[in-house]
């Protein structure tokens, strides 16, 4: 059986799709930018109920040639999940718009190179839904205009590194085949305590150091069920060439009703979650369909409140949180 890459494997989403992976039987390969993160990343993978023997870790970094053709000889399926995600917004927006898109066509050009039957890429809603629209209503024929006066560089980098990846792809793919998930914010049970953006929120808001509740409104999505779609879409032929939208099922929520979802299940852990939105006009609360995924490829996400809750529950499982007294 041919190993399976997954790119960016010591991250938030890739630990969980490498364990699922293995967990399944499944022999995989992974990049990592430095071998310093392959002990963490092997713990992460057991805590996941996975046996990582069945795991080789390689070094491959977005930013450079060297490395890839080894990492992708011989996989017929990849995963790219390695993206920059900043826990504040740069300055300079090429900071992250140059390391997403060469990242995600150095992986692709790999990939047709080495005869890889399909690519399944993680990009974002904000490639989706980061341009006002009138109802504030999206689908996966809906896209991000990276031109949009006041944008911040993630959503340009995720618009921008997405659609080069279809414009490679659609020019000179070869046989490789692209398949593109696009998550709303992840959350749910983190398995490394390396904490990315999202999590980094949540537990923001149970240590009270998010005083106040950003005025946002977003879909959530599970970081399991997200994995779970990646599986999918590479096994389902009639997912290729094809974007698939990822959100829990039910409205959308802004951070002050995720703070009272902790607060009314986790009594003393949540004591220091915002009780108070900050000040101003209320951002539209998007419509976010997952028609496609449910009905193309059977995916079934987990309750929204489930999501957040074991989210909490899992950064106080390892220590990054406690109590409030």
């Amino acid at each position: 059986m041919s190993p399976v890459l997954v790119t960016g494997g010591s991250g938030y989403l890739g630990t969980q799709l490498i364990a699922a992976l293995l967990r399944a039987g499944r022999p995989v390969r992974t990049t990592v930018r430095s071998t310093a993160r392959e002990a963490g990343l092997r713990a992460a993978v057991r805590r996941g109920d996975a046996d990582d023997t069945g795991l080789k870790v390689v070094v491959a970094d977005l930013m450079a040639d060297d490395g890839w053709p080894a990492a992708v000889v011989g996989c017929k399926e990849v995963h790219h999940v390695a993206s920059p995600i900043p826990v504040a917004q740069p300055e300079d927006a090429d900071e992250l718009i140059v390391p997403a898109r060469e990242g995600a066509l150095r992986v692709l050009r790999a990939a047709r190179h080495a005869g890889a039957r399909r690519v399944v890429l993680t990009s974002s809603f904000a490639a989706v839904g980061y341009t006002p629209k009138p109802g504030a209503e999206f689908t996966e024929a809906d896209w991000t205009d990276p031109d949009t006066p006041g944008l911040a560089p993630y959503p340009r980098s995720k618009a921008i590194a997405e659609c080069a990846a279809w414009d490679l792809m659609e020019r000179d793919g070869g046989d490789t085949e692209l398949v593109v998930v696009n998550p709303t914010f992840i959350l749910g049970p983190t398995l490394t305590d390396d904490l990315r953006s999202s999590t980094q929120l949540i537990k923001a808001m149970l240590q009270g150091t998010m005083t106040v509740a950003p005025r946002q409104r977003f879909g959530v999505v599970d970081v399991r069920d997200v994995a779970d779609l990646h599986i999918r879409a590479m096994a389902a032929p009639e997912a290729a060439g094809k974007r698939f939208l990822a959100v829990a099922d039910g409205p959308t929520l802004g951070f002050l009703e995720v703070a009272g979802i902790l607060r009314r299940r986790l009594g003393a852990l949540a004591a220091r979650v915002p009780t108070q939105e900050a000040p101003g006009d209320d951002s539209p609360r998007p419509i976010i369909h997952n028609d496609r995924v449910r009905d193309e490829l059977g995916w079934r996400p987990r309750a929204a409140e489930t999501t957040i809750v074991e989210t909490a529950e899992s950064l106080r499982d390892l220590g990054l949180v406690e109590e409030g007294r």
